[in-house]
């Protein structure tokens, strides 16, 4: 048996938010559904070595040939898709990693005097009405405890209603609160009853009428002036917006639409595709596109309508089609559709409400998938040979570039200029060799380029480093001197003496032309170098009038656009890191303002502008400034 999955995913390729994954067989049968508050964390213990893992868990990663993840917008929507998918799926290895038990259900004892919830996995209580099954039995409970404080229902056990009235003294959960039951002698058993009817529908999909019906009672109320009832009311409605808010994995139970979340770039797209069906997410297609042409989004989101409904049943194409934005031919596509079907269609874009949050978890999901795409095709051991040949041939080079420096300016309206260099070497980054550059002054960004080549080049013609002999120390005296017997090794200190075979900058001519003046000034005109300009993704070479058009499948294009695109997010990370530094160290000089008051500071304005242009009045509301400090603190920023 192999120590490592063959499919196991590469360091960094699965994303650390929440969401819910899926083990599939090589059939494509899912086998296994969890959920995950970090998915990377999660899903790393499966690919723990084998031995270590728990005999099932070990049978299921086996067995299975495939993991996929769709990422959601809180723990909450994970927990939901989970249930739903769990519900759709019926995996074997849910079943038995729950012992070959069934799966524990909320219950409400309708057939008692004051009818309770509780947990159960038994589905023949008399007169009950269930709801479930979940996937975890704690997920029951979190519900339980969520719903209890908006409809305070009886949690307690039935001897100890029993004893509570016969007593006429409440039982413990009622004395803390946690019961809302008549045995806490705060309503009757018929007030207990309707109480325990609003949670029901509430819990059976009711939540939209049940909460107009709460709003029609609260205006009732103050209409006839009975102010502490419309208060009531007032806080439940409240009190379900706060603890349950609203799911963008849940829509009403009439929803039946396919909504599409797009994520592209100049050379590809990936299509989160996901099915809703009765108000509830029911499957989830991912594809990626390989783009032959430039496209508009409304262009391609024509596409994935014909792909996806070309040959489709009439039962598969829904009364709605969700999309983030209309074609220009969507009325002939509706038409088309709607005879497919036989049925009216509807193809629109999600705007506001909980299918706009749908829509934003799909697109969420697309940019996850198009970033893997990305780095999985240019980290695959075939596509990079392929793209350093590519690159080869097309750059007119002697060898394969096995070594690649590229470099990015950013700057904030021409202000705190850096610039980054990234190394990519046999086509994976070396980000233990990333660097980044502050430049005080500058024209543009031609000339910051320049400026930061130039003093990249220098360090080639520095002389070698002679290793430094570095003796082990030993453990009873550390500092001792060298002795026969001590090992001595030797270490190089790590430097960018090592010169690359091309060098790539983000931009077009002009910034070419820069690149070309510091290699010719620094004497290294023997490195090659070129830009890549982003709208039309151009390949410029030096002294050349017109670009290098590389095919848009290219896998050298690939590379390019991955060093471009990781040279701009090292820059961008650097700036804003050395921005928050320069504010912090700017506020640390105002005496009397500590560490935790600037970042409250921070945290309160929201922003630096906002902080510069607040009132010393405004500065003086946040606790703990007084208004001596916030006169200091408004007169500091104010010189600077």
């Amino acid at each position: 048996m192999a120590s490592v999955l063959p499919y196991r995913p590469k360091q960094g390729e699965i994303p650390t938010s929440p969401g819910v994954y899926r083990f599939r067989d090589a059939e494509g049968r899912i086998l296994y559904v969890g959920k995950a508050k970090n998915l990377r964390a999660r899903l790393s213990n499966y690919f723990a070595p084998l031995h270590t893992l728990h005999e099932r868990t070990r049978r299921m990663v086996t067995t299975a040939s495939s993991v996929e993840w769709t990422v959601v917008g809180s723990d909450v929507e994970a927990l939901q898709l989970e249930y739903m998918w769990i519900q759709e799926f019926t995996p074997p290895f849910n079943v038995r990693y729950k012992d070959d038990k069934s799966y524990p259900y909320m219950a409400i004892t309708l057939a008692d005097e004051a009818p309770r919830v509780i947990v159960t996995r038994n589905r023949r209580i008399k007169g009950a009405k269930y709801f479930g099954p979940y996937p975890k039995i704690w997920a029951v409970h979190d519900v339980i405890d969520l719903m209890i404080k908006v409809f305070p229902i009886r949690t307690c056990s039935d001897s100890s209603y029993k004893k509570a009235m016969a007593t006429g003294r409440p039982c413990f959960p009622g004395q803390i609160g946690r019961c809302g039951g008549p045995c806490s002698m705060k309503v009757t058993v018929q007030e207990h009853r309707a109480v325990v009817d609003d949670f029901i529908a509430f819990m059976s999909g009711s939540d939209q009428r049940f909460t107009r019906t709460l709003t029609a009672r609260m205006k009732e109320a103050a209409a006839a002036m009975d102010y502490e009832s419309a208060a009531g009311y007032r806080d439940k409605l409240q009190a379900i917006e706060a603890v349950l808010g609203k799911s963008a994995l849940v829509l009403p139970d009439d929803t039946d639409a396919d909504l599409f979340g797009i994520a592209e770039d100049e050379l590809a797209a990936a299509v989160q595709h996901f099915i809703v069906r009765g108000g509830r997410v029911r499957g989830v297609r991912a594809t990626t596109i390989e783009k032959e042409i430039d496209i508009t989004g409304a262009e391609l989101v024509d596409q994935v309508i014909q792909r996806t409904y070309g040959d489709a049943a009439p039962a598969d194409i829904p009364k709605q089609v969700l999309v983030p934005s209309l074609p220009d031919d969507a009325d002939e596509l509706e038409q088309w559709l709607r005879t497919k079907r036989g049925r009216n269609v509807s193809i629109q874009v999600a705007q506001r409400g909980g299918k706009a949050d749908l829509m934003r978890t799909a697109t969420m999901n697309a940019q996850q998938a198009l970033i893997l795409h990305k780095t999985r095709r240019t980290s695959d051991y075939v596509a990079r040979t392929q793209a350093l040949t590519d690159l080869q041939e097309a750059l007119g080079l002697a060898e394969a570039p096995l070594r690649i420096e590229c470099y990015d300016v950013s700057h904030l309206s021409g202000t705190n200029v850096v610039a980054s260099m990234v190394v990519f070497e046999d086509g994976l980054p070396r980000k233990d060799q990333y660097r980044t550059f502050g430049i005080a002054e500058t024209t543009d960004d031609t000339d910051s380029i320049h400026q930061v080549l130039v003093r990249r080049l220098a360090y080639l013609d520095r002389p070698e480093e002679q290793p430094e002999a570095v003796p082990v120390a030993t453990a009873s005296d550390p500092s001792a001197a060298l002795e026969d017997g001590d090992v001595v090794t030797t270490r190089r200190r790590p430097r960018f003496a090592y010169p690359p075979q091309l060098l790539v900058v983000d931009g077009g001519q002009p910034q070419v032309a820069a690149a070309a003046r510091a290699l010719e000034d620094a004497g290294h005109t023997e490195i090659a170098l070129c830009g890549i300009a982003k709208r039309l993704e151009e390949v410029w070479l030096p002294g050349e009038d017109y670009p290098v058009i590389l095919p848009r499948t290219s896998e050298a294009l690939y590379l390019l656009q991955r060093l471009r695109d990781e040279a701009h997010r090292f820059a961008i990370t650097h700036q804003r890191k050395r921005r928050k530094r320069d504010i912090t160290s700017v506020l640390s000089e105002v005496p009397g303002l500590g560490e935790a008051r600037i970042k409250a500071l921070l945290r309160h304005f929201g922003s630096v502008t906002a902080l510069r242009q607040a009132t010393p009045e405004e500065i003086e509301e946040l606790p703990g400034i007084g208004p001596k400090l916030a006169t200091s603190v408004h007169e500091h920023l104010a010189s600077r």
